[in-house]
């Protein structure tokens, strides 16, 4: 019997040994780190819809309040209503229930991941003099996960596309993704809500543009006879954005009342204690990591938008978070750590870097004007449609009008149809000639450093109304 113990102690130890194996072992030094695929806000409205009369509780047994009455919520709403209004209805009923019954573990899992990054959102929101609620919107866009990837390929803790993330500053290529960044991407998705709010004047409309985009959400609001309010464009907008707000709503409710509904979590991520390291040098993470004797995870976790494990030898300088203790251990043999890091990967990263790289140079930025088709626009450029599709992050070949298209070709090979004008304008530009569909906004991303509050200070506008034709100054 001794021995049988023995024997199976022998085996439980080799299987801790195996994973912790398996956690810190360094990864191939060229192989992409994990993204987690965002939670879909369409996925869960399909399911609040289907289910919302059959509530569906976890696997194991536990208490679960069931006095969420409509008067309990309102009240419950209104305590918590600072800037953002937190309308009830049976809409947002639904994803409360969602967020406290249905999907109790991923609330749980959003309480101990918060402390991560709500410092973080705190800070630059009250640097935008933003409402503090907002940092909830990050649990929507991405379930607090700085290398969530979206099926439409918007990426990072507040989700930016890879257009508007340029738009606000945030640079993306094969080594670093800023949008991965949690300070930087924050800090442009806070300039970003503070330029939606300016545009509708209206928090819940400001989160609908967040969703779907300002032109959607201002066409909307025309559809619906020019209404001011969420709920009365409501009917007007996609259904993924109808299912946006409500979403921000019930989460919001949902961590601020999770003890109310045995939802409490004590325990919380944190970061391991970490020294930076300034590199203006190639540096490859996983031989880093390896001769530091810590887990390349943990490097990956402190510096999420570095992308293959490797800081590029490009003549910027990088700040690299490092754990402490690693960091004490780099400093104690810093010349060999810092030379065997430099060397590793160099040169099959650059292969890869170029291989994966348009060859074509600056790209041209097309607008799709009506009747336009994917194929017709690669025929037009002497591209194929495979190569349009990778540039533009798209999964199928389905286009819309005042779509804006990268194009990896001669600016001189460029026909425009339909009086398709460039979108982008020469920042010496004066003058801009407003065409059908266009928007503030949209003017506002034509000409480097332009705002929509410029636009309106340089042409008295006293609305955002906007008439084709119409003559602004831009400069």
């Amino acid at each position: 019997m001794a021995v049988i113990k023995t024997g199976i102690m022998r085996v439980v130890v080799t299987l801790i040994l195996s994973v912790v194996a398996l956690h810190c072992r360094a990864q191939d030094p060229l192989s992409d780190t994990l993204s987690i695929p965002v939670m879909d806000t369409l996925a869960i409205a399909d399911e609040v819809d289907t289910v919302q009369s059959i509530p569906v509780f976890p696997s194991h047994v536990e208490y679960i309040p069931g006095d969420d009455t409509p008067e309990l919520l309102i009240d419950r709403l209104n305590c918590l209503q600072q800037q953002i209004p937190l309308t009830y209805n049976t809409t947002v009923h639904g994803f409360i229930d969602y967020f406290t019954v249905r999907n109790r573990d991923y609330t749980r899992a959003m309480q101990r991941k918060k402390d991560l990054y709500f410092p973080l959102f705190e800070k630059y929101l009250a640097k935008y003099n933003l409402p503090d609620e907002l940092k909830y919107l990050s649990i929507i866009e991405s379930g607090l996960n700085p290398r969530a990837i979206s099926r439409a390929r918007a990426v990072g803790l507040w989700q930016f596309m890879s257009g508007t993330g340029r738009y606000f500053g945030l640079q993306t290529d094969w080594y670093i993704d800023d949008r991965m960044d949690p300070e930087k991407s924050t800090e442009a998705a806070c300039q970003y809500l503070k330029q939606l709010h300016t545009i509708f004047g209206n928090w819940e409309l400001a989160l609908a543009a967040y969703n779907s985009g300002p032109g959607t959400v201002r066409k909307a609001v025309r559809r619906s006879g020019y209404k001011k309010s969420f709920w009365e464009v409501y009917p007007h907008l996609p259904r993924e954005t109808r299912a946006y707000v409500p979403q921000f709503i019930a989460i919001t409710y949902a961590m601020n009342y999770a003890e109310q509904h045995n939802l409490l979590e004590t325990a919380r991520e944190v970061f391991p204690p970490f020294d930076t390291l300034t590199v203006a040098h190639h540096l490859h993470l996983g031989t880093l990591a390896k001769l530091t004797g810590t887990c390349l995870e943990d490097l990956q976790k402190l510096n999420p938008s570095v992308r293959h494990n490797i800081i590029p030898g490009n003549g910027k300088t990088y700040t690299v978070k490092i754990p402490l203790f690693a960091k004490a251990t780099l400093d104690s043999n810093r010349v060999a750590i810092l030379d065997s890091a430099m060397r590793a990967g160099k040169k099959e990263s650059a292969v890869l870097m170029y291989a994966s790289t348009p060859t074509q140079g600056t790209p041209t930025i097309y607008k799709v004007a009506s009747g336009d088709v994917l194929g017709g626009i690669a025929l037009r450029f002497k591209v194929s449609v495979n190569d349009l599709k990778a540039w533009n992050n798209l999964s199928t070949s389905r286009i819309y009008a005042g779509q804006k298209l990268y194009v990896y070709a001669p600016a001189q090979n460029i026909t425009h149809t339909n009086n398709t004008q460039p979108t982008l304008l020469s920042p010496d530009t004066k003058t801009y000639i407003v065409q059908p569909g266009d928007t503030l906004w949209d003017i506002s991303r034509k000409v480097p450093g332009l705002t929509v509050e410029k636009i309106k200070s340089l042409n008295n506008l006293k609305s955002n109304n906007l008439q084709p034709g119409q003559k602004l100054i831009v400069g």
